[in-house]
């Protein structure tokens, strides 16, 4: 393999998903648009939860902070995406790639505790629903949301600095269409089990911590809603966790399988599907899972027409 030495040569190159032209040109188009539904999707959730006071409830203070996340993650791999797929310029400086490490990990880490706090909210709301108002305060939903951004940043931080000790001087060829670490492992020239063990023990403790706290949850609400006697009242209690139930699955599923295993068992192909599930997809499909079987968001929507149009009438 060719040398590299970082200080002379101070960009990184992403190789992206395939050297075709006409592929890259297919994959621009649907990248292209999937952002564009992205983009919209979740300004789009962010603004009705805003707008409709209906909607102003720990849930929905939860959901709103989700759009957000999916919103910035995308965004911070997305265009750089496109940009490879579109021009002949494929590098990435040092900083900048770090830089995107950094936001990625950062945003991941506050998803995954974002999800377990909808997790317990939705646990508070079916099994102790006379008690809801008083657990899921203000001041509780802020402390969650604090302690999910404290999580991702502390995650990320130690990720990066980690890494930012290796010396890459083995290729500046990076086999993937973003920085991330796996790939980016490959290129060092130094010993990196160090650096491998704390990076999986650190993303072991965000993803496992939150996924037990999402997984006790569920196994409470499942036991709760079996006790109801009334099939209409297992219905709807089922109904209120449904869509959380799916895009906590989604989530999951992908990011366990990219990141809680051994650098040596990374699969290029396997993980690069795997990743613009969650850096791509994922984004896209979180505002019509939490929307399209939701009868509260769909009644805000429209009673936000209704008072637009009766808005115009007075005019």
């Amino acid at each position: 393999m060719n040398t590299w030495n970082c200080t002379n040569h101070p960009d990184f190159i992403l190789m992206g998903l395939t050297d075709s032209k006409e592929i890259q040109l297919v994959l621009s188009v649907l990248f292209l648009l999937i952002y564009m539904v992205t983009v919209l999707g979740n300004i789009g959730m962010m603004l009705i939860i805003c707008l409709d006071v209906h909607l102003h409830t720990p849930m929905y203070f939860f959901l709103f902070h989700l759009s957000f996340v999916d919103l910035s993650y995308s965004t911070a791999i997305t265009p750089k995406t496109l940009e490879n797929l579109l021009t002949s310029n494929k590098s990435i400086s040092f900083i900048d790639c770090f830089t995107q490490m950094y936001i990625f990990i950062f945003l991941a880490g506050v998803e995954c505790f974002l999800l377990s706090s909808m997790a317990y909210d939705r646990y508070i709301a079916i099994c102790k629903p006379l008690h809801y108002t008083v657990i899921m305060s203000s001041r509780c939903c802020l402390a969650f949301l604090t302690g999910s951004y404290m999580t991702g940043a502390v995650d990320s931080s130690v990720t990066v600095l980690s890494m930012i000790t290796l010396h890459f001087c083995k290729s500046n060829v990076i086999h993937h269409f973003y920085c991330d670490t796996s790939p980016l492992l490959s290129l060092s020239c130094s010993d990196t089990h160090i650096v491998e063990t704390i990076i999986f023990i650190f993303a072991g403790c965000t993803v496992l911590g939150s996924l037990i706290t999402v997984s006790a949850s569920y196994v409470s609400i499942l036991s709760t809603i079996l006790n109801i006697n009334s099939t209409s009242g297992k219905q709807k209690a089922f109904s209120t966790c449904a869509s959380h139930l799916l895009g906590v699955t989604v989530f999951y599923s992908t990011l366990i399988f990219t990141y809680l295993k051994p650098r040596e068992s990374y699969s290029l192909g396997k993980d690069q599907i795997a990743s613009i599930f969650y850096t791509i997809l994922i984004p896209m499909l979180n505002p019509f899972i939490y929307s399209l079987r939701n009868k509260e968001v769909k009644g805000a929507v429209v009673r936000l027409m209704k008072k637009r149009q009766g808005s115009r009438k007075l005019r």
